[in-house]
């Protein structure tokens, strides 16, 4: 009996004809060319992170467990193998004195998946993960591997050049090919000062543009039905490293945003009328704090308590009205929303499907307690972001398909045309798929 893949939230199932573990390229291109033959379609999938259904086949399903480790280090540079966890690789980075410039909050992600979603974290001058990027190797729908990077300059194939299919498969949603390893940008070890801070949001709106140009690394949390935000400020610092004792730790990040967290979310599933006081509550325990450590530990966060989340990017300009329209969208609904709404920035990107590209990104992601989905609070707020022309990550909920994706991103008619070109046949393509890309 075949395997069920589940993702991390819950939401998302398959059973697939047949599951692989390929634990090298050769076994990859020989999977693909296995499944072109008999008719099935064939995706990897990465840890399960992603909550729409980006990563699903019903075909042939390649798991990413074996498909790990780092394979070679240069002047700058790492290459790994896709299918790494974020965390494995930058724990061995920092065995080796390294580190990546920016990322995002979790690392439970293998390589592959957290670059062909873009995901990204919070930067005022770096982008996201793909952005960081230096090459990817890739098994095309005939099972041939190319490797490409953003230095190419020749010819994969006839109409496809080296460069554009660098560009389009940095972000890629699985759907040019099978990424098995990818060339990151790494740099020396260095040190974040982070620096959290209660913040009313009133005042943040007044003051965004100075937030956002006076810190590197800027993110914060809105607590709906308060007027409380949690600001998470991180710089780089000489130092010394002065990271938080053993017990602040375990209070800030297992206890008070975790395991108090989720007790609060599971009394206001039961209770919706008691979750404006329970936010108050919560907002009354966020506290200051400032600790220096190693970068990837400033970044990354432990999140155990289940959701469903939506985050759309707009331009960096829009962010005020984005997020005063939707406080007054939550107060005029009444809605009982425990999750607190995040927000962060990037720069502009230059690959083809970024939710950045062109152009300097705000996020605003809303979440909601797994066992207590919310669709009219997503659509309400999915809304004001299409009006100012938001861009959906890929993998987060939303209701977008082709013909409205086709008119926010410059490069979406190119990307579809290189898809012709390297799987007319679909090897790659899935339900999702077929909705966002046509």
């Amino acid at each position: 009996m075949s395997e069920i893949f589940r993702n991390w939230a819950g939401n998302q199932s398959v059973t697939p004809a047949e599951v692989r573990a390929p634990s090298s390229t050769r076994e990859v291109a020989r999977a693909v060319r296995d499944a072109g033959a008999s008719g099935r379609r064939v995706r990897m999938v990465g840890t399960g992170h992603s909550f729409t259904g980006v990563a699903l086949t019903d075909g042939l399903l390649l798991r990413p467990d074996a498909l790990t480790g780092i394979r070679e280090v240069g002047d700058g540079w790492v290459t790994a193998a896709a299918g790494t966890p974020l965390s494995a690789l930058n724990e061995e980075l920092a065995r080796m004195g390294l580190a990546l410039a920016n990322m995002g909050d979790i690392t439970a992600q293998t390589l592959a998946g957290a670059i062909q979603t873009g995901t990204h974290g919070t930067g005022r001058e770096i982008g996201g993960l793909a952005d960081q990027v230096l090459g990817l190797e890739l098994v095309l729908a005939d099972g041939e591997v190319v490797t490409v990077s953003g230095g190419g300059t020749g010819k994969i194939r006839d109409g496809v050049g080296e460069r554009d299919l660098f560009d389009a498969a940095r972000v890629g949603l699985g759907a040019l090919g099978v990424v098995t390893a990818v060339t990151f940008r790494v740099e020396p070890s260095f040190l974040l000062r982070s620096t959290r801070q209660p913040m009313p949001l009133t005042g943040i709106l007044d003051s965004l543009d100075a937030l956002t140009s006076e810190n590197e690394h800027l993110d914060f949390f809105w607590l709906p039905h308060t007027d409380t935000c949690l600001t998470k400020r991180n710089n780089r610092s000489p130092g010394p490293a002065d990271p938080p004792g053993a017990f602040r730790h375990w209070l800030d990040n297992r206890f008070l945003e975790n395991t108090l967290f989720g007790a609060l979310c599971g009394i206001g599933g039961r209770f919706p009328g008691a979750v404006p006081r329970l936010n108050a509550i919560s907002a009354a325990a966020l506290s200051a704090s400032t600790h220096t450590d190693a970068s990837y530990k400033i970044f990354t966060s432990v999140r155990d308590v289940r959701f469903l989340e939506m985050e759309y990017a707009i331009a960096r300009e829009h962010l005020g009205q984005a997020l005063r329209e939707t406080r007054d969208l939550i107060e005029r609904r009444d809605w009982k929303i425990t999750f607190p709404i995040e927000v962060r920035v990037t720069p502009a990107s230059d690959a083809w499907l970024s939710t950045a590209y062109g152009r300097d990104s705000a996020y605003v992601a809303c979440h909601v307690y797994r066992p207590t989905p919310n669709p009219a609070y997503f659509e309400g707020v999915e809304e004001i972001m299409t009006r100012l022309g938001g861009r959906p990550h890929w993998g987060k909920l939303h209701t977008r398909d082709a013909s409205y994706l086709a008119t926010v991103y410059p490069r979406f008619g190119d990307f579809s045309a290189l898809r012709d070109r390297l799987d007319p046949r679909r090897i790659f393509a899935n339900d999702y798929l077929d909705t966002v890309l046509g």
